[in-house]
């Protein structure tokens, strides 16, 4: 009365399932995005939809944009002066890991990464022939504009010999240009510092008292 489906089109039915659930990391269109085994410690994404990416340029902030370059969750921080530069995750953990040997005996302290590696950076061999595709994976980068924040220090009171000592540190480790900043810093632009504007009335009155 019924016709039994044979096995071949239950199986062909359940190849979607079983392809999605034993197959994860593969690339279709059925599974775009890419998962990867990092380790605890590792900057790395969890996913990302292609492997493989333009090298790009460092950003600049032509339009006036000042986003990032302050500090939003410590009191204590360092920023980039100098030109912007492409920041692998291997010099990142290991100014990360000085700040935190530094500030260990300060209970409750945190530092706060600003930035990310989730840029994947191809290279090939030396003296390799042109053309035969992208050069394969080999690490992690993010690149950086002028003026932005890197690493932050809070959490709790922290002095500021023992933070400065830290962020110079983490400095070393890191192919950049950099400068303390505290919350009272103004916000940078490029080679730029945003002042803020003083209001017309406490201008009259400094002069007032001056005068």
């Amino acid at each position: 009365m019924f016709s039994l489906p044979s096995a071949r089109s239950v199986l062909a039915a359940c190849r979607p399932a079983l392809t999605g659930s034993f197959l994860p990391n593969v690339a279709s269109p059925l599974f775009p995005l890419l998962t990867f085994a990092r380790f605890r410690n590792q900057l790395a994404p969890k996913r990302v939809k292609y492997l493989k990416r333009h090298k790009g340029v460092i950003p600049v902030p032509t339009g006036g944009s000042i986003k990032g370059t302050t500090l939003a969750y410590g009191d204590w921080g360092i920023r980039i002066k100098g030109n912007g530069r492409r920041l692998t995750a291997k010099q990142l953990t290991a100014a990360e890991e000085v700040i935190k040997r530094k500030i260990k005996t300060v209970k409750g302290a945190k530092v706060y990464m600003r930035v990310f590696p989730d840029i994947p950076v191809c290279m090939k061999g030396n003296e390799t022939r042109m053309g035969k595709g992208k050069g394969a994976f080999e690490f992690w980068a993010t690149r950086v504009a002028p003026g932005r924040v890197l690493f932050e220090i809070g959490g709790a009171p922290v002095r500021e010999e023992i933070a400065r000592e830290a962020l110079r540190l983490a400095s070393d480790k890191l192919p950049t240009i950099n400068e303390f900043i505290t919350r009272s810093t103004p916000a940078r632009l490029g080679n730029l510092l945003i002042t803020p504007e003083v209001p017309a009335a406490a201008q009259a009155q400094e002069v007032k008292i001056s005068s």
